[in-house]
């Protein structure tokens, strides 16, 4: 769902509504469905337009109530289901639209096979942290700078533009320092992706965040945050909507990640023996170098300062302001040594 069109909201009426109501909203919103509720405005049901023609079929007039064609048992999810899993939905059920609804059974938006499959062009920028020097990366990185390494026949940046775009971000700032010219003379203005891009120029290195402090103007919508190196297949709409529902300030994506300790570990309260554990996991979250951040959040950096990504974070928590985790599952691979390059250019990231 694109969470910027509100399209739906026009498509609600009243089970009260006759066919020619109906028909009428069909053809002026323009989304093939319209949504009936009640006098308390919970769902009762859909109508689309096979389902006014069965009725016309039938017998019905144009002068009969929604109530006589309405869908009472339609496909509907809850608030924060995946994109992949209601692409599945509407595949399986051979439907186009799927209402959202919350507890109450009331409205909060509509997936629809359009958005899903060509998401609207976003507001909110993406930032691409792209200024390392890719030290660990040597000797590859010493006259490429790290996000322009090659994977599978095109720069690492490439892939992070391209997989974004595909989910509607068309606005993009790279910061830049080591060999940034590079960057630039590949990838210009981004008219050639069909985006638009700019630079951050960093003098020195400023951290995984704070060249964020170089933006201006600041963006007046939340700003998605990737480091330069990471190949992903996170979905960045689902974690920007994410951070909307749960109104946080900042969001860090998160993977979980396991170590098993090579020892049989003893547990002891003073010389006295508690247990044993045969070589135990030890489950963890690391920050997977994708965030969703406020705009607010940049005023507690300084222009111009270092400061990384977890740092910031820090700062805003001593702020009280909420910082939240987003869990995900999704392949993921951190290109910051030779292994990791071949890793990925094999395909198994």
């Amino acid at each position: 769902m694109n969470p910027m069109d509100q399209r739906w909201k026009d498509a609600i009426l009243s089970s009260q509504a006759t066919l020619t109501e109906v028909i009428s909203n069909l053809n002026r919103v323009a989304i093939k469905i319209v949504l009936i509720v009640d006098q308390h405005g919970k769902l009762v049901g859909t109508i689309s337009d096979g389902d006014i023609r069965r009725g016309l079929l039938k017998g019905l007039t144009l002068d009969c109530m929604a109530e006589e064609v309405v869908q009472l048992s339609p496909m509907i999810v809850p608030p924060g289901l995946s994109r992949d899993l209601v692409m599945k939905l509407m595949l399986a059920n051979k439907i186009q639209q799927i209402p959202i609804v919350d507890e109450t059974r009331e409205i909060v938006g509509l997936h629809s096979w359009e958005d899903i499959m060509e998401p609207a062009n976003k507001a909110n920028p993406m930032i691409i942290m792209a200024g390392g020097k890719g030290i660990r990366l040597r000797p590859h990185t010493d006259n490429c700078p790290k996000p322009m390494l090659e994977v599978m026949g095109k720069p690492i940046l490439q892939h992070i533009i391209e997989r974004a775009k595909m989910e509607g971000f068309c606005k993009f700032v790279i910061a830049i320092h080591y060999l940034g010219h590079l960057i630039e003379e590949y990838f210009g203005d981004g008219k050639a992706w069909d985006v638009e891009i700019e630079y951050l120029r960093e003098n020195e290195p400023l951290g995984t965040a704070g060249a964020l402090s170089l933006l201006h103007p600041a963006p007046e919508v939340p700003l998605l945050v990737t480091n330069g190196d990471v190949l992903t297949d996170i979905h960045y709409a689902e974690i920007l909507d994410f951070h909307l529902r749960h109104h946080a300030s900042a969001t860090m994506a998160v993977r979980t990640h396991e170590w098993q300790h090579p020892f049989g570990v003893v547990r002891t309260q003073g010389v006295d023996i508690l247990s044993f554990e045969e070589k135990p996991i030890t489950l963890t979250h690391i920050n997977a170098g994708v965030y969703v951040l406020n705009p607010e959040s940049l005023r507690y950096l300084v222009v111009g300062a270092y400061c990384d990504m977890p740092n910031l974070f820090e700062r805003l928590q001593l702020a009280s302001e909420r910082t939240i985790a987003y869990p995900m599952h999704e392949p993921w691979l951190d290109v910051g040594r030779p292994d990791d390059l071949i890793l990925a250019n094999s395909g198994t990231p």
